[in-house]
């Protein structure tokens, strides 16, 4: 019997469960799975694809060419993926902008990228029309027909990323599109990720933890994401009702475990917690495995490659280790145990800076990250600090991460940063900055004489500053410059 044509009305009907993802399962192919959910809001594949092609030819149809930079300053939203994928699509290099930066931060990557349009949404319009650049806002993105798939390849620019500027002034990592594909890949086969997975996604979009891996990841699995604001209560929330992947820096993983403390969930269909992007302490490592039913694979990266390091998803995670190489990436020591990287996820210089680009390169290739490593035996790499991090106190060098890891199993920590304050008398002296944890009264004296039985005399703090918080950036970095002003 020959199937009735759809009347118009029943046409309507069928492309809205298209675009929100509810066709019954029989009707259901890759393209109509839902991708990215939000609160209310969900999107199927098809449906992301078609959007991203629209403002493609609405971009292509008011001049934006490939190659031309285009920025994007906003919360994380459905809106922001769209327009993301919409730039990418009409070859064009997305500039990414931190939404929690205030006028003169953002300032200083408009002026460096110099982009012929910023997309935006409406709490920061503003702040970029005053800047004198130009602004369209999320709710008013161009649409048009499908522009010609635009000539782009491996090396061709995909994104800028600036730096956090923890050391000074931010500098713009160009990525490429063959940096970005091997960034997700690698992630795909590291973390065995596949079309069954739903990634709980609570990173900032802006940042190559949250986008090369959380969102490119995605795409590229075949999986799905749901985009929350991180509130543990929001994590757990999801990651009971059918999430299997969720990635994290330790200062999440810190409150889901307080949370978790007092609130206990079933967390057994959870494949894998990831963690990076700031060292994750030991103890802390020790009480996600107790509250989660799993330690976090913990992971290392960059601005400038993504994530190149990490700890194996189906073998042994281990505390105070990042693990070994992605696929592809070539890790080794350099000149004062600096951590030296090559491979296709590894970026080729900073936007307009060739001296930098120059001074952040060895002579056979490899990018100088600037950290401080260890290789174990088994292979795998442990990161001891930041070589500009380093404190010269009376002569001898100690690096603060050493310190921090034998002050944090002190009860009375809740969290520490070591770094070296100007003394007359030892040039630098050792510092240590510190949360108290509340359980127990955290006296100067017994804190000193506790890294004293564990540490060389002249790595032990000579001082210890109680403080409420530690500053942090965006993705939970330290940033010890504010700690010695």
């Amino acid at each position: 019997m020959a199937r009735e044509a759809l009347t118009a009305s029943a046409q309507d009907e069928l492309r809205q469960k298209l675009r929100a993802g509810n066709l019954p399962d029989a009707l259901l192919t890759p393209g109509r799975q839902v991708v990215l959910r939000t609160g209310d809001r969900k999107i199927t594949r098809d449906a992301l694809r078609a959007d991203a092609e629209s403002v493609a030819g609405g971009l292509h149809e008011s001049g934006v060419k490939p190659g031309d930079r285009v920025a994007i300053y906003a919360a994380n939203s459905l809106d922001w993926v769209v327009a993301y994928l919409g730039v990418q699509r009409a070859g064009a290099c997305a500039v990414m902008i931190n939404p929690d930066y205030h006028s003169a931060e953002a300032e200083h990557i408009l002026r460096d990228s110099e982009p012929v349009l910023v997309l935006t949404d409406s709490p920061r319009a503003a702040t970029v029309l005053k800047l004198g650049f130009k602004v369209v806002q999320f709710e008013d993105l161009p649409g048009g027909l499908t522009p010609p798939m635009p000539p782009l390849d491996a090396e061709s620019p995909a994104a800028i990323l600036y730096t956090s500027g923890t050391t000074g002034r931010p500098k713009g990592a160009l990525l490429d599109h063959g940096n970005l594909l091997a960034q997700g890949r690698g992630a795909l086969e590291v973390w065995r990720w596949t079309a069954q997975d739903t990634l709980v996604h609570a990173l900032p979009l802006f940042h190559l933890h949250g986008l090369g891996m959380g969102l490119h990841g995605t795409l590229l699995s075949g999986g799905s994401a749901v985009l929350v604001p991180f509130t543990p209560e929001n994590v757990v929330h999801e990651l009971t009702h059918g999430g299997t992947m969720f990635f994290g820096v330790p200062s999440m993983y810190q409150r889901l475990c307080e949370w978790l403390d007092q609130n206990p969930a079933d967390l057994s269909r959870v494949r894998v917690f990831v963690c990076g992007s700031a060292p994750l302490p030991p103890a802390l490592f020790e009480r996600c495995a107790k509250l989660l039913g799993q330690a976090p694979v913990e992971r290392y990266g960059i601005t400038e490659g993504g994530i190149v390091v990490t700890n194996p998803c189906d073998g042994p995670r281990q505390p105070g280790r990042v693990g070994y190489p992605f696929p592809g990436v070539e890790v080794k020591l350099g000149e004062r145990d600096e951590v030296l990287l090559k491979g296709g996820q590894v970026f080729k210089g900073y936007w307009r800076n060739p001296e930098a680009t120059r001074e952040a390169f060895t002579d056979d290739g490899f990018f100088r990250t600037g950290d401080v490593g260890e290789i174990g035996e088994d292979g795998s790499l442990a990161i001891r600090g930041r070589i500009k991090e380093l404190i010269i106190t009376g002569g001898f060098n100690v690096y603060p991460r050493e310190v921090e890891l034998v002050l944090e199993a002190h009860p009375a920590v809740h969290e520490v940063a070591v770094a070296g304050v100007p003394s007359e008398r030892w040039g630098e002296e050792v510092t240590a900055f510190v949360v108290p944890s509340g359980s127990q009264p955290l006296v100067e004296s017994e804190l000193i004489a506790f890294a004293q039985e564990r540490l060389a005399s002249y790595k032990c703090p000579k001082r210890v500053v109680k403080l409420d918080k530690l500053p942090r950036n965006a993705m939970g970095k330290v940033q010890r410059a504010l700690l010695v002003r």
